[in-house]
C-alpha cells in the first residue's frame, strides 16, 4: 500500500509539471505572437492609410480597413516624382554601400580581434570615439571635402564617406573574438595561410550570421538616410528615394493618403531584404548551433 500511494504521490507530481510546462509553452507562444501582431499593424496601419483618402485618415471613428485607392494613390506618387529614377540611385548607393561596409567593417575587425600590433587599443578606443559624436556636426566637413574632390551631387559623395563605420567594426570584432577559435587560425598558418587568405577561407564562413545582421543594419539605414542626400546632392535629378517622396509632402494641402502611398512603395524593397537576410541569419545560426 505504501508503495502503491508512493507511486501515485510521483505520478500526480509528474502530471503537475507536465501541465505546468505545458502551460508555460502556451503563455510563451501567445506572448510572442501578440508581439507579432503589434509588431505588423503599423506596416497594417501603413496599408490602410495608403489605400485611402486624407478624408478617411482624419475620419472619426478611423477605418481599420483598407480602401479602394491604393492603385490610384500610387499612380499619383508616380506621376508626382520620378519614383524609379530615384529608387535606381538609392538601390546603387544602399548595394555598394553595403557590399563596402561588409568588406572594410569584417576586415578591421578581423585585424582588432585576432592580431596584435602597435597602438591597437588606442586605435580601437579612437574608433569607438567618433561613434559618439553626432552625424550633425561632421555635415559642413564632409560636404567640403565632397566638394573638393568634386564629387559633390553625385552618387559617389553618398557611396565613399559610409564605407565603413565604427558600429560595424565592434560588432564585428565583438563576434569574431567569440565564434573565431585561435586553433583554426594557426592550423591556417601552419599551412602557409597569410593573413587576407585567413581573413577569406577561415574568418569569412564563420562570419556569416554576424555579417547577415549588419549587412540588413547597414542596407536599411542607407535606404532611410535623408539628411546627408539632402545636403550632398545638389543635381535635383540624382536624389535618392527618400528625399524624392519628400516632394510630396508640401507645405500646404498635403495629400497624406499620397505620402502614405510612397511610403508604402519604398518600405516593400526593404521588407524583401529582411526577409532575405533574416533567413540566412536563422539558418547559419542554427547551423552554428547544431555543429556545437
Amino acid at each position: 500500500m505504501a508503495v502503491d500511494g508512493k507511486e501515485r504521490t510521483t505520478g500526480s507530481a509528474g502530471l503537475a509539471v507536465g501541465t505546468g510546462s505545458r502551460l508555460t509553452r502556451v503563455c510563451v507562444r501567445v506572448v510572442l505572437l501578440l508581439g507579432v501582431l503589434i509588431s505588423l499593424f503599423p506596416f497594417y496601419w501603413l496599408v490602410v492609410m495608403a489605400s485611402g483618402t486624407t478624408e478617411d485618415i482624419y475620419s472619426y471613428p478611423p477605418k481599420l480597413v483598407p480602401g479602394p485607392h491604393l492603385l490610384d494613390n500610387m499612380g499619383r506618387v508616380l506621376d508626382t516624382v520620378d519614383f524609379f529614377g530615384s529608387l535606381f540611385n538609392t538601390i546603387v548607393v544602399a548595394v555598394v554601400g553595403t557590399a563596402l561596409v561588409l568588406f572594410f567593417d569584417s576586415l578591421a575587425a578581423f585585424a582588432f580581434a585576432k592580431y596584435e600590433f602597435p597602438g591597437k587599443r588606442f586605435l580601437f578606443g579612437a574608433l569607438l570615439a567618433t561613434y559618439m559624436i553626432p552625424a550633425q556636426l561632421s555635415l559642413v566637413p564632409q560636404f567640403v571635402t565632397m566638394a573638393e574632390f568634386g564629387w559633390a551631387g553625385s552618387l559617389t559623395a553618398l557611396i565613399i564617406p559610409g564605407a565603413a563605420n565604427a558600429f560595424g567594426i565592434f560588432w564585428m570584432r565583438q563576434y569574431a573574438q567569440n565564434s573565431l577559435p585561435d586553433e583554426l587560425l594557426d592550423a591556417g598558418r601552419i599551412d602557409g595561410a597569410g593573413f587576407f587568405r585567413l581573413y577569406w577561407q577561415v574568418a569569412m564562413p564563420l562570419f556569416r550570421p554576424a555579417l547577415a545582421f549588419l549587412g540588413i543594419f547597414t542596407f536599411i539605414s542607407i535606404w532611410n538616410d535623408y539628411i546627408w542626400p539632402l545636403v550632398v546632392m545638389i543635381d535635383p535629378d540624382r536624389v535618392t528615394l527618400q528625399v524624392a517622396l519628400a516632394n510630396l509632402n508640401v507645405l500646404y494641402n498635403t495629400d497624406y493618403s499620397l505620402v502614405m502611398a510612397g511610403a508604402l512603395m519604398s518600405v516593400v524593397p526593404l521588407i524583401i531584404v529582411f526577409l532575405i537576410g533574416a533567413r540566412h541569419f536563422l539558418r547559419d545560426l542554427a547551423a552554428g548551433a547544431t555543429k556545437m
